[in-house]
Formats: C-alpha cells, sequence, structure tokens
C-alpha cells in the first residue's frame, strides 16, 4: 500500500466523520480534494481505498441507502460509517 493509498483512507474517514449521524458522502468528493485537476480519472482509485476500508468495516458502501457488497456495485454509491468506525 503506498503513502497515497493511506492518504486516500485517511479523508474517507476524515470526511465521514465530520458527517452528522449516519450521514454519508460520495467518493467524488475525496477525490475533488487529492485530484482537484483530475478527480474524475481517479475514481476507480477512490473506490479502491473504500473497498479496503469496507473489509475492516470501517465504513460501508451503500445503494439506494442499502449495503451493497462492493465488488459488484455498479453505479453510483454512498459511504457510511461502518460498526469498526473510529471513535471521534
Amino acid at each position: 500500500m503506498t503513502s497515497r493509498d493511506r492518504e486516500l483512507e485517511t479523508i474517507i474517514v476524515r470526511m465521514l466523520d465530520q458527517r452528522a449521524g449516519g450521514g454519508t458522502m460520495c467518493p467524488s468528493e475525496a477525490a475533488r480534494e487529492i485530484f482537484p485537476a483530475d478527480w474524475r480519472e481517479q475514481m476507480e482509485t477512490v473506490r479502491q481505498a473504500a473497498r479496503r476500508l469496507v473489509t475492516r468495516e470501517i465504513i460501508e458502501i451503500t445503494q439506494q441507502g442499502r449495503v451493497v457488497d462492493p465488488s459488484t456495485a455498479k453505479g453510483p454509491i454512498r459511504l457510511r460509517k461502518g460498526r469498526n468506525f473510529p471513535p471521534s
């Protein structure tokens, strides 16, 4: 895992920590923060970081409010805190 991978995971966790209660975020928010010029091209990199966080149950990936398998999810996704999300 590279320092960029760790940075992406950290940013996702930080952004979700700033959400009230069960608030969600779009992965593009993290992509725009780290890759402002070419964030669209980096979306898969951000999704990979999210999938790593899912395996540790730090976050969940949802579609239409339901938790989905990150390896098969197609289309728009949202990220939300998982059961192992670090306390603030």
